[in-house]
């Protein structure tokens, strides 16, 4: 997947190098809100770092294991999106995904993980897609239910930010599951 529309305002496309500042400044401006629920933002500081980043997301891409993309919205980059890993063995992968502040509530997260969906499944040829999510972020919450993932389990403590434990939800679809609801 090199550039998959999403619709005639928006675009997904693998990060490269060349997108490193204009990554690095949605990141800068929506550092809290991101920052919240996500560890990454607190080790971006500088636009070198955005460039390591794409550098390793490019590598795991070359090694057939995962990779980030850029969600566009009217040619600016409104987030990201990535297969997080590729267990090619148990054939799955799962999905991470995060939106700058001005770009939330435009649909732009569902439309993308429906895109890695198909993508995983159709592409891939993968069986399994998962989406972790932390326990109190309703509204990321909100995406993998909308669309149909089944709620798993919980992880509990799954992660140390900003001072406190969170909770994982894990949220899972089946290649047959998603085929049935295509139909």
């Amino acid at each position: 997947m090199y550039k998959s529309i999403i619709d005639s305002e928006s675009y997904l496309a693998i990060l490269e190098p060349r997108h490193a500042k204009e990554l690095y400044q949605l990141i800068d401006e929506s550092r809290d809100s991101i920052g919240e629920w996500l560890s990454f933002p607190s080790k971006t500081n500088k636009i070198e770092d955005s460039v390591t980043f794409i550098e390793k997301s490019l590598k795991r891409l070359s090694q057939n294991n995962g990779y980030w993309a850029g969600i566009w919205h009217n040619g600016r980059i409104a987030g990201s999106i990535g297969f997080l890993y590729v267990d090619w063995s148990a054939k799955k992968t799962e999905i991470g995904y995060w939106l700058g502040d001005n770009y939330k509530g435009k649909g732009l997260a569902i439309k993308s993980v429906k895109h890695f969906i198909e993508h995983a499944f159709n592409d891939l040829n993968l069986k399994k897609v998962e989406i972790n999510v932390a326990s109190n972020n309703i509204k990321s919450r909100a995406i993998p239910k909308r669309i149909g993932l089944r709620e798993e389990g919980i992880v509990r403590n799954y992660e140390f930010l900003n001072g406190e434990y969170h909770d994982r939800v894990i949220y899972g679809l089946l290649k047959e599951e998603w085929r049935s609801k295509s139909i």
